[in-house]
């Protein structure tokens, strides 16, 4: 019985001894298999560019770094640390990991340095235009249009181990770098400059939109739409009330006098430009009264007069004399009632254009003439409008996009200026010159400038809405286009139910052509 103890537990030895040699083994045999340990730092999301290859995006850059706490000094590296808290967690775990570091961060075998675009920048302009991220894909904006492009154009930052089979880095062995920069991605018709002071100048509109634009070729260089929003803090954005995350420039409202320069444009065509109109304050239409905005009356207007004056009267009177289908036709042909189609996720609401049946009854048409009714319209429509007036009659279609770039420095794919032929320039003359009258020859037009001449028509216009206290509420409007003479941009401001054109628009609109003419100086 002793004898089969002692064979026993000699086997259990002899077995338990030959599995601690065989396990040992196996253990040298995973050491000594290699394998690769990469740590990425992040994607390198293509470029937003202005025309002039100025980065709307990317434009900023942060300093991160690759960190494998057995080859580090905890405490010497923990000093360039952004966030000391943070890194002594990740250190202490004992994987390699990354952090956020300050300027002068030493490379070393165990730590690794990377410059990063940060996607947004703090004081970030044409949000709107860019759009945001949603899970690293576009949601919004030229993000969204082109989050192909963009992304195709990712490329990482990152730094390789070789480790052995047990993940364990061999620092004896080096490390390879990938080191990446932005260049390629897509090239706007957006001026930075202009861009920015259209913000600044708007910043005090509570809701509203600001659209500017080559008056040739119908470049917008700038589109800003208020209130803005942090593309770091969609959220924010989605729960506030003022409803930041709408690009106002896309949507549609009513327009009031600003119309008024399409009556008038018919009115040339059809020939009555000289006609007369004593307006005693209000009009019968069919026994349907409408006020002009002088009660009292402005007496006998000729058409600039009337221009000038905001004449409500004075043009119900006038379409009157009109044949409805060219003058809806004109309308149409002057963008009224179409999308403005920019990219994918950004296009102009056509807005309401009244049918010829409904222009048929008088109080339609006396509404449509002074641009109340059904009518309404977006501001790009009425930049594209005014950019027509102030070319001779050529109206181009809004561009947003220039092209794609994969270099940073050229553009390819560039789309084509369109161009039509919608006013006879002679027509575009006289309006021309009613719209730099309207502000010569107002003494109370907010809209003067000092470093330029400017041309314009404000708005005041109906929205059927209530205040708190239970009064109406009213689109403020202008549009114009400077230098008078010279014309070379169209600059439209709304703001959304701030009260008259000329005290909540025109002043906005002063200091942008103001600033714009000053930086061109």
């Amino acid at each position: 019985m002793m004898l089969t103890a002692m064979f026993f537990i000699m086997f259990c030895f002899i077995a338990c001894n030959y599995y601690r040699i065989a396990f040992a083994q196996e253990e040298v045999r995973a050491a000594q298999e290699r394998s690769e340990l990469t740590l990425s730092v992040g994607e390198i999301r293509g470029t937003v560019y202005d025309r002039d290859m100025q980065p709307l995006t990317n434009c900023d850059t942060l300093l991160k770094a690759v960190a494998v706490p057995n080859a580090l000094d905890r405490e010497d590296t923990a000093a360039y640390a952004l966030d000391k808290a943070k890194f002594y967690e990740a250190y202490d775990e004992g994987e390699p990991f990354v952090f956020e570091c300050e300027a002068g961060t030493p490379d070393s075998v165990g730590l690794t340095v990377f410059e990063i675009p940060e996607r947004y920048s703090a004081d970030e302009t044409a949000s709107h235009l860019i759009g945001y991220l949603s899970d690293g894909k576009g949601a919004d904006g030229i993000e969204y249009a082109y989050d192909s492009i963009l992304r195709s154009d990712n490329a990482e930052n990152s730094v390789t181990y070789n480790a052995d089979g047990f993940g364990r880095i061999l620092i004896g062995d080096g490390k390879r770098i990938v080191r990446s920069e932005p260049s390629g991605g897509v090239v706007t018709t957006i001026d930075i400059d202009f861009q920015r002071i259209c913000e600044k100048f708007g910043a005090g509109i509570e809701r509203g939109a600001i659209v500017l634009a080559d008056i040739k070729t119908g470049d917008i260089l700038a589109m800003a739409s208020f209130p803005s929003y942090s593309q770091y803090d969609i959220e924010s954005a989605i729960s506030d009330e003022r409803l930041p995350l709408l690009n106002r420039n896309l949507y549609s409202y009513s327009v009031g006098s600003v119309f008024k320069l399409v009556t008038a444009a018919e009115a040339i065509n059809e020939g009555y430009s000289e006609y007369m109109y004593d307006c005693s304050g209000s009009i019968n239409i069919d026994g349907q009264y409408f006020n002009c905005h002088k009660l009292s009356g402005h007496e006998l207007q000729t058409m600039t007069e009337a221009m000038t004056n905001s004449c409500n009267t004075y043009f119900i009177s006038l379409s009157r004399n009109f044949d409805i289908a060219a003058f809806r036709r004109l309308a149409n042909a002057l963008g009224f009632g179409k999308e403005n189609y920019l990219c994918a996720g950004i296009t102009g609401s056509a807005g309401v254009l009244p049918t010829v049946k409904e222009l048929m009854i008088p109080a339609e048409l006396a509404n449509f003439s002074f641009g109340q009714g059904k009518l309404t319209s977006t501001p790009l429509q009425i930049t594209q409008l005014t950019c027509a007036i102030a070319n001779d009659g050529k109206m181009p279609v809004l561009r947003l996009i220039k092209g794609i770039t994969v270099d940073g420095s050229s553009t390819s794919d560039e789309k084509i200026p369109q161009i039509s032929q919608v006013l006879d320039p002679e027509t575009s003359h006289q309006l021309k010159k009613m719209m730099i009258l309207a502000i010569r020859n107002n003494e109370d037009s907010n809209a003067k400038t000092q470093n330029t001449t400017v041309a314009a028509k404000t708005s005041t216009a109906q929205t059927g809405h209530l205040d708190e206290n239970g009064d109406e509420l009213y689109n403020g409007w202008i549009t114009g286009f400077f230098p008078a003479r010279k014309p070379k941009y169209a600059l439209t401001v709304l703001v959304e139910d701030g009260g008259y054109g000329n005290d909540c628009a025109a002043p906005v609109f002063r200091e942008i052509a103001d600033s714009i003419a000053a930086l061109e100086k």
